[in-house]
């Protein structure tokens, strides 16, 4: 299944011309659909019915997936599945009959894109903490994990190979691209083991006593961050998650 999602990210760099945000975002929400597939006992495309799909719409809606999210998930599996027609890798599309998703109006302030660059930047050098931040602000922005997500992570739950992490809390794998594995990486290599304190530590953040990250950590460094990046705007990691669907909805 995996091979079918590479070939047709090349069929819509090489023929659709798509910019490299649109490549990760389609990559992304196939990479988290066909990690839900497996955990389903479904392993071929052509297993994958409506019924499949319309579950899956489901179970992004109890994971609390905002509306704007869901719509963009479902439009990535609209063009896979119209591709995997026209190259018969499957004889039917499984999300023909199925009602595209509403999106809802957001409140939430998001940040421009501008603004996120200058945000993810700031942690520029590489002492400890600061890659230990760098993997941090990446997860809060690319992922759907909440920062309680993340303190509670051990290096137990990452997968470098297959770029996933496993939740505890929500019992499900969360893919994630390759800027956040180049982040961990540097991470993990360089400056988690300056900061470890106790052999056999399990927590994969650790504060610079050695300790796992707290809430309280991560919010500070945040705002920390965000007043050096000029930005005004109040930040939250519901900021981040709003900013990166808002950027993946207008590449698509």
């Amino acid at each position: 299944m995996l091979n079918d999602i590479k070939n047709f990210l090349l069929y819509l760099k090489e023929q659709k011309k798509v910019s490299h945000n649109t490549e990760l975002s389609y990559e992304r929400d196939l990479r988290y659909f066909t990690a839900y597939l497996n955990q389903e006992g479904i392993m071929e495309w052509r297993k994958v019915t409506a019924t499949a799909v319309q579950s899956y719409m489901i179970f992004l809606e109890k994971e609390g997936k905002s509306a704007a999210t869901i719509s963009r998930m479902f439009a990535a599996l609209r063009a896979f599945f119209y591709y995997a027609l026209c190259e018969h890798i499957v004889e039917e599309d499984p999300t023909r009959l199925i009602h595209h998703p509403k999106v809802e109006k957001k409140q939430t302030e998001i940040m421009t894109e501008e603004e996120i660059e200058r945000l993810l930047r700031q942690p520029s050098k590489r002492t400890p903490k600061e890659l230990r931040d760098r993997a941090i602000l990446q997860l809060l922005y690319a992922t759907d994990l909440k920062v309680t997500e993340i303190i509670s992570l051990k290096i137990s739950d990452l997968n470098m190979t297959f770029h996933y992490i496993t939740s505890r809390q929500r019992k499900r794998s969360i893919p994630f691209d390759l800027g956040v594995k180049e982040a961990l990486n540097c991470y993990l290599i360089e400056a988690r083991p300056q900061l470890v304190k106790e052999e056999g530590e399990p927590y994969l953040f650790l504060s610079c006593l050695g300790k796992p990250m707290s809430r309280q950590g991560v919010w500070k460094l945040l705002k920390a961050y965000a007043r050096e990046a000029g930005i005004s705007k109040e930040i939250t990691s519901r900021t981040l998650r709003y900013s990166f669907e808002a950027s993946l909805n207008a590449a698509n």
